[in-house]
């Protein structure tokens, strides 16, 4: 049985009421995004596995069907919540990262399908994974899906969604890119070796990554929830990637460090096994077609502007 914690007094913005439920709400993305949201004057409610939720929580477990009353009455639903993917993928590890998402996601769906209230939109996390290793070839959301197991993880976790979107709420799957922030993330455990001069590219160094500064996540979050025609596959990544090589010699010139020590591929290999071939060596062109579409305006489109903003932050 879920347990309702108590919702505050509902907030009025343009003579409007905007309630957002969120999952993942602990999360880089998510604490940052409850933050900017609170601000602009939404009223958000928080998924969380604490069986004793607090004000303005509830109560969920990802691995058990929801209660659609509990989750009834909001006008968008943003869900977040997954396994963090860094880490050695044993095969407990992909398991947990698979079963995270796919089945938090569909009985997250599917209890909204049921709700008396269903939301005007649900927001699910998805990932640039999905596209897998496609070297130069440029990627907008009509793309295939690629081949292993990040790709595999994305398409099932974004079908698992179905159930909202037949029942006619807006869906839209967030296809995030390398998130920059200082507080978490793939730019977090890059700081130290760079900070200690001993950055570098990885591998070739010629495959592309597709970066998107926090501050722009959270800004493409809040339009998506406004922006009617934002549905289905969004990519949230900056519109302008760059090859990994060209990343190394950026944050190494905003450290005022050289970036003279190379990762080789057998080394990264060694490190990180599985993970490393699908997400640092990994090549991405993805280009964010539907928010340049729909008129986001990237606050950070220029990575070296980008680090440097988040490092001064």
């Amino acid at each position: 049985m879920q347990h309702i914690g108590k919702v505050h007094t509902l907030r009025t913005v343009n003579g409007q009421t905007r309630r957002v439920l969120i999952s993942g709400s602990k999360g880089l993305i998510g604490t940052a995004l409850i933050s900017h949201l609170q601000t602009a004057g939404w009223q958000i409610t928080r998924l969380s596995r604490s069986s004793s939720p607090r004000d303005g929580q509830i109560s969920w477990n990802p691995f058990q069907p929801v209660a659609p009353e509990s989750v009834s009455g909001f006008d968008g639903v943003i869900h977040l919540a997954g396994e963090t993917i860094v880490g050695r993928w044993t095969d407990a590890k992909k398991g947990a990262i698979r079963d995270s998402r796919v089945s938090g996601t569909r009985h997250l769906s599917e209890a909204l399908a049921k709700s008396a209230q269903p939301p005007r939109v649900f927001v699910c996390a998805s990932a640039i994974g999905y596209y897998g290793d496609r070297g130069d070839e440029i990627l907008r959301e009509d793309s295939t899906s690629g081949s292993g197991f990040l790709p595999e993880v994305c398409r099932e976790w974004e079908a698992a969604a179905k159930p909202a979107s037949d029942a006619g709420i807006r869906t839209a799957h967030t296809r995030f890119g390398i998130v920059l922030s200082r507080s978490g993330g793939a730019l977090a455990k890059m700081l130290t070796p760079f900070r200690l001069g001993l950055g570098g590219n990885m591998g070739s160094g010629r495959q592309w990554w597709s970066w998107v500064a926090l501050q722009d996540v959270v800004g493409a979050l809040e339009h998506i929830l406004k922006t009617d025609a934002c549905r289905g596959p969004v990519n949230v990544v900056s519109p302008n990637p760059v090859r990994n090589a060209e990343f190394a010699k950026i944050l190494a010139a905003a450290l005022s460090r050289p970036a003279i020590f190379p990762m080789p591929a057998f080394a990264a290999r060694l490190a990180l096994g599985e993970m490393a071939d699908e997400l640092l060596l990994a090549s991405q062109r993805v280009e964010p077609a539907k928010l340049a579409a729909t008129g986001y305006v990237f606050q950070h489109p220029d990575l070296r502007a980008a680090l440097q903003s988040v490092l001064t932050r």
